[in-house]
């Protein structure tokens, strides 16, 4: 039977409204970008494209896929997602755990020393300084090691491994000889797959959509993530060498490119789109953690 009486009725209908439009101004760049990519760029130019592709269309997708540089990026920033984002996980991880034991001397310290760092830190110029002598220019390692602890990612996973996990199990494997590491590999992490999972999705989208310390940092254009190269067609308009000028007008190579740029968009985000399905069941859960205490 139902309670409700009619202004709460009214009042769910108002919420449900205004979560439709959210979900529709949301979601319709996304379909809008996806139709432009696969239809004809005068359709688009002219405002035909709305819902529905016209005049279908792969030009976009085969300019890109035919520039070597943009397949090197994706490759360049396969490598960098998956190698930052292992190296993420294993410092958030060597972290978080210590600051999570109640028999950790010192931690309260140390975890206001962390976050201190996310309000004062030395700057642009003294980080590049510091990445210069390290001799890391130009290498991937100056993409991936300056950011390999994110100290809110941590304090995430930190109040995990107190919330989500009770001690007294980690107590008991203790009392039956299981080392501090032991605990942490066979009990601490089995259990701690939803927070695991919203740290891969938070750190590998944060890799992949990477492009300005790339931008101050790497010089060889065999290096360049994805990002870079997108940069270049979105905004720097830099299509000349993948369009080619030969016999065509410029009307049509700027059509061409207007199919490029909504193209490149699609290419630059499907892999993080797909990903997101997998990790949605542990994901809601991780960003749950903190929201209710026992």
């Amino acid at each position: 039977m139902n309670n409700q009486s009619k202004s709460e009725k009214w009042f769910d209908r108002g919420v449900h409204i205004v979560l439709i439009l959210i979900c529709v101004a949301v979601l319709y760049p996304l379909v809008f970008v996806l139709m432009a990519s696969i239809s004809s760029p005068d359709a688009v130019m002219r405002g035909e494209v709305w819902l529905w592709p016209k005049e279908l269309t792969m030009v976009g997708y085969s300019k890109i896929f035919q520039n070597d540089e943009i397949l090197i990026g994706y490759g360049n920033t396969i490598l960098y997602t998956v190698v930052g984002t292992a190296i993420n996980l294993v410092m958030s991880i060597a972290a978080a755990y210590p600051l999570s034991r109640k028999d950790f001397f010192g931690r309260n310290t140390i975890a206001a020393l962390l976050v201190f760092t996310m309000f004062f830190s030395g700057g642009m110029v003294p980080t590049y300084l510091l990445v210069k002598s390290l001799g890391m220019l130009n290498s991937m390692w100056a993409l991936l090691i300056p950011g390999a602890v994110s100290v809110y990612n941590v304090l995430i996973m930190r109040t995990f491994f107190q919330n989500g996990i009770p001690y007294e199990v980690q107590e008991a494997a203790s009392i039956d000889g299981c080392s501090n590491m032991s605990t942490l590999i066979r009990i601490v992490l089995p259990l701690s797959m939803p927070i695991i999972a919203v740290m891969i999705l938070f750190y590998s989208v944060g890799h992949w959509n990477a492009y300005f310390s790339a931008l101050i940092y790497l010089t060889d254009r065999d290096k360049y993530p994805l990002q870079l190269f997108l940069r270049e067609i979105l905004i720097q308009g830099q299509m000349q060498e993948m369009l080619g000028i030969g016999d065509d007008t410029q009307s049509r190579i700027v059509m061409e490119g207007e199919a490029i740029k909504y193209a490149a968009v699609i290419v630059a985000n499907l892999p993080v789109l797909c990903l997101y399905p997998f990790l949605q069941k542990y994901f809601v859960k991780g960003v749950m953690i903190g929201a209710v205490k026992g």
